[in-house]
């Protein structure tokens, strides 16, 4: 009897002990997998801070860097809310509430960065005062961007809006008068860039007109970006305090991004956040 008490003593001790090598090995796992993250954006300006300034910081801290590229302005939300993704850099405060609460996602945003402001375009007039009764006018379907384009389609006198509106959530329907006889055409964000060659004009966000190969100096008409339109890093609430928000911020406000932002050409005529100026 007693043999085989120590042999059963002998075995749960063995398998204690190769439990809590498991538990360790698998801790230990966990802790590396938390240097691997991915980092989604869309393409052109946002996605290319990433590369050229934010994933080479990062990577001198020891983490794994994946910048994930998107077309669109609703899957690198919906990605990062499901984790398949860490952090997203693509969408101003404004979009990020209206679609957190839309669709009821914790996310936060982080930390504001050089934004490439939305701008008016056109292949077939110089100036906003070429326009004409009847030209056609391409704006974004995304309410906060749609709104965006009636706040400054008031701003140089073409429309009127209705009085009192939250300038944040304005759509056609408070347009109180059409000063110019213009037809709105609302399209994809993506698309707008594409639609100059059959509108007159077109709002296109900053980050689809450097990606679709136009310059900001090319715009008729530049938006004087507010705080609350400029592009963040947006995290899910629960990574409000997390190392990886620490570090991001760190590498956001580091020398060598401030370098980069001032130094590199593409950059020129971006709007820059408080905390760097």
């Amino acid at each position: 009897m007693k043999f085989h008490k120590i042999i059963s003593i002998t075995i749960i001790l063995v398998l204690s002990a190769m439990l809590s090598a498991c538990s360790a090995s698998e801790k230990t796992n966990a802790q590396s997998d938390n240097k691997k993250i991915k980092i989604g954006a869309t393409a052109g300006p946002y996605g290319d801070q990433l590369n050229e300034g934010i994933k080479p910081y990062l990577e001198k801290k020891g983490y794994e860097v994946e910048i994930v590229e998107f077309n669109d302005y609703i899957q690198p939300n919906v990605a990062l809310n499901e984790g398949d993704i860490d952090a997203n850099v693509f969408q101003n405060y404004n979009y990020l509430k209206n679609f957190a609460e839309e669709r009821d996602m914790d996310m936060i945003e982080l930390i504001k960065v050089p934004t490439a402001p939305i701008g008016i375009y056109s292949k077939k007039h110089k100036s906003i005062d070429d326009v004409e009764d009847g030209h056609t006018v391409a704006t974004s379907n995304d309410p906060v961007n749609q709104a965006r384009a009636l706040i400054m389609l008031e701003q140089i006198g073409w429309v009127k809006l209705k009085e009192g509106i939250e300038p944040t959530k304005a759509s056609e329907k408070d347009i109180a008068e059409y000063i110019k006889k213009i037809v709105i055409e609302p399209l994809d964000p993506a698309q707008t860039p594409r639609a100059l060659e059959s509108v007159d004009y077109a709002f296109v966000n900053g980050n689809f007109a450097i990606s679709s190969g136009l310059k900001l100096s090319e715009a008729v008409e530049l938006e004087k970006t507010p705080p609350s339109y400029m592009i963040g890093v947006t995290l899910r609430g629960e990574d409000k305090d997390s190392q990886l928000g620490k570090d991001l911020i760190e590498a956001y406000q580091s020398e060598e991004f401030k370098k980069l932002n001032e130094e590199n050409e593409k950059y020129q005529g971006y709007v820059w956040p408080d905390w760097m100026k």
